[in-house]
């Protein structure tokens, strides 16, 4: 959003387009060019909008770019063109729809011979279809003066950018009235006759391909519209065509009359999958009719029937002998033939066929026994799931679908219940129930004797429980039991044995939880409990003691088994648990101190002024040769480290001044050089005394006993001078006195001041 607080940077393009002699390859050079148009620069769209650019840009997809120009930018000017044109510009969009030499210039693209640039067939379709959306009516116009324009595109139906743009001129024109006049227009110019032209073996297979889709689309397309408009007064006329039993028999006569090609038989099924579709259903094999069924869009016409039903021979032929295919070799066995596409397809037409549950399509395949060929194709092709699904769908819908109606037994009749040929083929002819025990006794055999399960079980349990379900409680339930009673009594015992015994055991099998689900509850039971618990600290704490001990052999490996053992802490959980502690909140004490020292004041040193010599001011310091060390001189050493902590750029008074020379004095700064016990403990000054003190140091430096007082004398050579300097702490009075000289004397009070070993520690110097 720069543009909207005019924080955009100028671009490069306006000083570009500056230049007198600027062309459009140099425009369309610029990383930001698309940018700027959809931006709508205008100086870049003024430039755009000379005659000579448009007509440079529609060049560019029209025409096959050069062949000396280096592959990769070969189609970049072609690209950018395209982008131009389509992005969306109203000024662009009025000039390309309402220039009839711009128009022409790009309807020559299609007036090329076959095959299309396919890139440049996309770039054309794209600018065409904008075009559609937004002038509609100049465009129609337009195609309408050009009588070869359906032909053109038939032609170059072969291309997927050209059928793309078919669809779209079925589908873009607002309002409906112009959408209407486009359909009433394709369809004089017979456009789904001529796809249907296509649809044949002379024809390749992207034309098969194609066009078999475009009349798909148009069906679907059409329906929805149907079913959407429902107060449209006018039919469809390119459905109504489609749907014409001359049309059907035109598309069943291209596959059958003519040399059998498999890409034009499979093309035309799937045209009348797509004529037989009463509503997608949500799942493959759904058999109950939806709402609204009874719409038109949603019928099957009987003209379509009836223009199928004299070639069902012809499709129970291909079942028997299919295209010719290669011997398929795979890791279980050799398939000669394969099943292949056209058969598998035309198990699904079959499917499609009984679903229209009409008695004249249902007796033919009886006739033909067509069912009975899918079933030894079922359980020839063992693994081939695809072919199962379609023959499990068959089987479902001839259980559960009441009988079709015949002419001389209307549907309204009431005193003889009518009976399923379909039934009755499958279970007399077909030897359906002899044939699922044998398959299945086939199979465990074979599994005994250390083979694979068969890749159809699966579906054909789900077949026998359809037999059971339908024998118990479907529409035909009393056909169902009276045919097994009909079966010889040896099969009618295995059937009955194979239902209660094998049958029954692989649905118990089925149903058993693959996890036990004992100790599982759900989200919700979880929370209610967690609602209902309460916790209480020792009980919380005892459980977290329990996890942890037994943490890391159930969930994980203990870190310390990777590191070294001398870094090991052999300390077990267990040890861990057994710590208690508690935590005294009473802070009251605490805040009291802590507000009585923010409200002290440190006192500056009252040297200001004074003639006398400041003991503080940095010097050279030489200490003598003969110094001896105490064993608990550490006042000097107490004062540098504080001081150091504090503020670093400070210097102790005593510190050595050249600490290479042998005549200085020793220095430990261990920690008996500071204290022997007694300075462990932090002085508090009289106004605090009813304070408690605060240890710093271990607690057992407390134990010991504390002298009451204690002197350090140390000689210091100052300049010419010779000085000495004492150290006396008094530990009743809490104070530390020095002097020097008997001239000058020091007194510093240690004002809640911690031991030298702490980083934070402060004190108060004050002079006697």
């Amino acid at each position: 959003m720069f543009w909207k607080f005019d924080l955009h940077t100028t671009s490069h393009i306006d000083t570009l387009l500056e230049k007198e002699d600027v062309t459009l390859t140099e425009v369309m050079d610029e990383e930001d060019v698309l940018q700027e148009c959809k931006a709508q620069n205008h100086k870049l769209v003024d430039f755009l909008l000379r005659p000579q650019c448009m007509e440079d840009l529609v060049t560019f997809i029209t025409q096959e770019p050069s062949t000396d120009v280096e592959e990769k930018v070969k189609y970049k000017y072609p690209n950018i063109s395209c982008e131009l044109l389509t992005s969306d510009v109203g000024q662009i969009n009025d000039r390309l729809g309402e220039d009839e030499s711009l128009l022409m210039k790009l309807y020559g693209f299609l007036q090329n011979e076959p095959p299309l640039n396919p890139l440049l067939a996309s770039f054309f379709s794209k600018v065409l279809s904008i075009l559609i959306g937004r002038k509609p009516e100049q465009i129609v116009d337009f195609l309408r003066k050009r009588e070869d324009f359906v032909d053109l595109m038939i032609k170059h139906i072969g291309t997927s950018a050209i059928m793309d743009l078919l669809l779209r001129m079925l589908t873009c024109f607002e309002p409906q009235q112009l959408r209407q006049d486009v359909l009433n227009w394709l369809n004089e110019e017979k456009v789904i006759q001529r796809l249907v032209d296509m649809v044949q073996s002379s024809q390749d297979e992207d034309r098969h391909s194609n066009a078999s889709q475009s009349l798909c689309e148009i069906i679907r397309l059409s329906r929805d519209q149907m079913f959407q408009v429902q107060g449209c007064s006018e039919p469809d006329p390119l459905l109504t065509t489609l749907e014409k039993q001359e049309t059907v028999e035109q598309l069943l006569s291209n596959i059958f009359d003519k040399e059998k090609n498999e890409s034009a038989i499979v093309s035309v099924i799937q045209i009348l999958l797509t004529l037989f579709e009463t509503r997608r259903p949500a799942f493959e094999g759904h058999m109950e009719c939806p709402p609204g069924m009874s719409h038109p869009s949603f019928s099957v016409n009987h003209s379509i029937l009836e223009a199928v039903r004299p070639r069902l021979k012809d499709f129970h032929q291909l079942l028997l002998e299919p295209p010719k295919k290669n011997v398929m070799k795979t890791t279980w066995g050799v398939l000669d033939p394969p099943v292949g596409n056209t058969r598998l397809n035309v198990v699904r037409l079959v499917a499609s066929l009984l679903q229209s549950n009409t008695h004249s399509i249902n007796t033919e395949l009886i006739n033909l026994n067509t069912l009975g060929v899918i079933l030894d194709m079922y359980f020839k092709y063992i693994w081939n799931n695809f072919l199962h699904i379609q023959v499990e769908i068959c089987t479902a819908m001839i259980l559960a679908m009441p009988p079709a109606p015949t002419d001389n037994q209307p549907d309204t009749e009431q005193d003889h219940p009518r009976e399923s040929i379909l039934i009755k083929h499958l279970f007399q002819k077909c030897q359906f129930i002899q044939r699922i025990v044998d398959a299945w006794s086939s199979n465990e055999k074979e599994q005994a004797e250390g083979g694979r399960r068969r890749g159809y079980m699966g579906h054909l349990t789900r077949i026998a429980n359809s037999v059971v379900h339908n024998c118990d409680k479907g529409p035909n339930g009393a056909q169902i039991q009276q045919l097994i009673s009909e079966l010889p009594e040896e099969d009618r015992e295995r059937w009955e044995a194979f239902i209660s015994g094998q049958l029954a055991d692989t649905n118990k099998r089925n149903t058993v939880d693959l996890v036990n689900t004992h100790h599982i509850h759900s989200s919700s039971d979880d929370e209610v409990d967690f609602k209902d618990s309460s916790f209480h600290p020792d009980s919380s704490l005892q459980q977290m003691q329990q996890m942890t001990s037994n943490f890391i052999e159930q969930f994980g490996f203990n870190d310390e088994e990777f590191a070294d053992q001398d870094d090991v802490v052999d300390i077990p959980f267990d040890r861990i648990s057994d710590i208690n502690f508690s935590l005294n909140t009473n802070e009251s004490a605490n805040i009291a101190l802590f507000e009585a020292r923010c409200k002290e004041k440190i006192q500056q040193f009252e040297d200001a002024g004074s003639d006398e010599e400041d003991i503080w001011d940095e010097k050279d310091v030489t200490f003598a040769p003969e110094a001896q060390r105490r064993p608990s001189s550490g006042s000097t050493d107490s004062e540098e480290s504080t001081d150091s902590e504090e503020e670093d750029v400070k210097r102790d008074p005593f510190e050595v001044s050249n600490p290479s020379t042998d005549d200085r004095m020793e220095v430990d700064t261990g920690w008996d050089a500071y204290c022997d016990g007694w300075l462990c403990t932090n002085v508090v000054p009289p106004s605090s005394s009813s304070s408690s003190s605060k240890d710093c140091g271990s607690s057992e430096a407390q134990e010991e006993p504390c002298c009451e007082q204690r002197s350090i004398t140390e000689t210091v050579i100052n300049g010419s001078m010779k000085e000495t300097v004492s150290l006396t702490v008094d530990a009743k009075t809490e104070t530390a006195v020095f002097k020097r000289s008997a001239k000058h004397t020091s007194t510093q009070n240690w004002i809640d001041g911690k031991h030298p070993c702490s980083c934070s520690g402060f004190g108060q110097r004050t002079k006697p």
